[in-house]
């Protein structure tokens, strides 16, 4: 205990307190605390809000009044919503509140019939509770206060005297002036407020390098930055916001990879994009054949004039004849015979990288990628996908990001970690902005629905971003799925999280491995140039592009759909079928995404909707929108539904607004149960 109120299980809460908890400017931040005491009297709580200087919340702080749980007595919680980015505080304070158990007292006595002169003793603390209500509220309720103690003191008729004691407009006042006695100071908690964007963004994944079209023999040609625009006009069409570009350093010639990743290239093979440096430059060298920095900034300009954010790879590792390798041998492990090791994954083996090791000068490896981030950070790169972090020390991206942040606390880092999850948690308690997670292998009603529950449960710790596929990340699903499973993976991962990514040639239909149960591509974008005709795919039907700008469309749309944390599964009687709502408290926008499984079959069934979850009641009936069809139904709490992979995999439903006297509530139900 911190004082003579207990104040538990506060949330959010990560490390007991020691790192901040995650959120955006503009989201909805639940908070939520337990507070008990001895004894009957009452009690109460208020959630202290403290934003950085640019903050609305900076002046002092700000006190939310915090709300009881319907179920718990003891449990309160309260929202509020940032404003600005930078570091936040939250602070929950416990109070016995002698207003409220004066009001239980007078209320039950005056029912049970007894006069003015047995309750004198309690109307005259009233009245001198609400003279110190009247001393400390803001000087337009002074005299509605006062005016309520002296009628406590006078004549007239009792019931009227009590009852504007108690009325509405009387609770509202006390609520923002409260009066407080025995008053618990919690422990302070930090938010690290990021821009919108850590939130809310939709990924599109291609290689510049494969956009130069062909020679005159018929030859592919090395793509550039130039000719990689068109990719940002196709991008843009889609309804993506954020293009990331697969490392655009120049590529090691020593061990290259040849094609499927041989270990013989041929001559004209490119290479792997991730063996990183040559002769030509390392991380902070441009590929010569994409252009020099002149393009890559007039691709930057041209990415922003289409509303466009570049994502860069930043991948540490290293081609055998990167420069590091030669001036700095000790950021790497040299064997006893005196080479340098290449990575391996046994019984994998990448002999056209080396791994860095950060523990022979950790001072100077950690300085040199300081410089690296910041060198593209101050070409205009803000957004970072960082190649296998969970392969780095995790102190080492906690320094790095933190030290980013000091002067650029607008730059992104998604963490590329399909690993533990211990590790995946932990690099984004460290300060990975967004995080890789394991949508790619769930594919069932049961896993999908776990792993809903899972990303919801560690919404202050982790912002998972969905990826359909990438460029090693081929899933059997999409396999033996046909064009169905196309669909289906797009549209879970563009409403399941607010944040999703596509690799190019998913809207193709890309879907041959190299060998039977490989998750590689044949012909893998990783070493070769591929070239694709999306404009005749489209021409002809054989593209998910129209499909997947819908999508897009509609998470611009509905602002329930940019929200991570209230995500709630409703029940339908059939496994190939899933149904789940999201709801935005601001606004009280509310969706509802039902979605057939099976990539070959029509499924059909009951979905039984939790109608509190939608803020209605079980008898209501509510006329609903199908935002993909525009069809339009007149639903109530059970409702047939038939979907079919081939006419329409999902209902992206737009349901009624919810009330804006429930959106607190709904908000705060889905405060999670984990404190990491």
């Amino acid at each position: 205990m911190t004082g003579r109120i207990g104040i538990d299980d506060i949330r959010p809460q990560i490390n007991g307190g020691a790192t901040p908890s995650k959120a955006v400017v503009g989201e909805v931040v639940p908070t939520f605390a337990v507070i008990w005491r001895e004894g009957h009297d009452a009690m109460n709580a208020t959630l202290n809000v403290k934003g950085p200087k640019e903050s609305a919340f900076a002046s002092r702080s700000q006190r939310i009044p915090m709300h009881f749980s319907d179920h718990d007595p003891n449990q309160v919680n309260a929202t509020f919503v940032p404003d600005v980015p930078g570091l936040w505080t939250i602070r929950i304070d416990a109070w016995s509140d002698p207003m409220a158990t004066w009001r239980n007292a007078i209320t039950k006595k005056f029912e049970a019939g007894q006069s003015e002169a047995e309750l004198a003793n309690d109307l005259e603390t009233g009245a001198a509770l609400f003279d110190r209500a009247a001393a400390g509220a803001a000087a337009i309720h002074r005299n509605h206060l006062r005016s309520i103690a002296a009628g406590l003191r006078g004549d007239g008729d009792l019931r009227a005297r009590i009852a504007a004691a108690l009325s509405d407009e009387t609770r509202a006042i006390l609520q923002a002036h409260p009066v407080r006695d025995l008053l618990t100071r919690g422990k302070t908690r930090k938010i690290k407020v990021d821009r919108r964007e850590a939130l809310y963004s939709s990924w599109y994944e291609f290689f510049p390098r494969s956009n130069g079209g062909y020679g005159e023999n018929g030859e592919l040609l090395h793509g550039t930055f130039k000719t990689a625009v068109a990719q940002l006009d196709r991008a843009q069409r889609m309804g993506f916001d954020t293009v990331y570009l697969p490392p655009i350093h120049p590529i090691g010639e020593i061990n290259r990879k040849g094609r499927n990743n041989t270990l013989t290239p041929e001559p004209g093979d490119v290479g792997s994009p991730w063996a990183i440096g040559s002769a030509e430059g390392g991380h902070d060298a441009i590929h010569p054949s994409l252009g020099d920095e002149k393009d890559f900034k007039e691709f930057i300009k041209a990415a922003k004039e289409r509303n466009l954010e570049v994502a860069i790879d930043l991948a540490l590792q290293c081609a055998p004849d990167h420069p590091w390798a030669k001036a700095h041998p000790e950021w790497f492990t040299v064997l006893p015979d005196g080479t340098i090791a290449y990575a391996e994954n046994p019984p994998k083996k990448y002999q056209d990288i080396y791994p860095l090791n950060f523990d022979n000068d950790a001072k100077g490896l950690y300085a040199e990628v300081l410089r690296v981030v910041k060198f593209w950070v101050k070409r205009g790169v803000k957004v970072f996908r960082v190649d296998n972090p969970h392969t780095k020390p995790g102190n080492f991206w906690e320094w790095l990001i933190e030290t980013v942040h000091e002067t650029n606390p607008e730059v992104i880092f998604l963490a590329e970690a399909f690993t533990a999850p211990a590790r995946l948690y932990g690099l984004a308690k460290a300060g990975f902005t967004q995080s890789y997670i394991y949508f790619p292998w769930k594919t069932t009603k049961e896993e999908l629905t776990e792993f809903g529950e899972e990303i919801t449960r560690h919404a202050d710790i982790a912002r998972p971003s969905l990826w359909v596929n990438t460029p090693d990340i081929l899933h059997d699903f999409l396999v033996k799925g046909g064009r169905g499973a196309f669909a289906i993976r797009a549209a879970l991962a563009s409403t399941l999280s607010p944040l999703w990514g596509m690799y190019s040639g998913f809207e193709l239909f890309e879907n041959v491995p190299v060998k039977e149960g490989s998750e590689e591509y044949l012909d893998s974008e990783k070493y070769q140039l591929r070239s694709r005709d999306y404009d005749q795919a489209l021409a002809t039907g054989n593209s998910l592009e129209p499909f997947i700008a819908t999508l897009n469309k509609i998470r611009r749309e509905h602002p329930a759909l940019q929200q991570l944390r209230n995500l709630h599964f409703h029940d339908i009687d059939n496994d190939n079928l899933l149904a789940y709502s999201k709801l935005d408290p601001v606004t009280g926008d509310a969706i509802l995404v039902v979605l057939n499984l099976d990539p070959w079959n029509a499924q059909e069934a009951t979905v039984h909707l939790d109608m509190d979850r939608i803020g209605l009641r079980n008898h209501d009936r509510m006329d609903v929108t199908d935002l993909i069809t525009g069809n339009q139904f007149n639903w109530g709490k059970d409702n047939y539904v038939r979907l079919a992979p081939w006419e329409n995999v999902a209902h992206i439903i737009k349901l009624p607004e919810i009330d804006v006297k429930l959106r607190h509530k709904l908000a705060w139900r889905d405060v999670p149960d984990y404190e990491g």
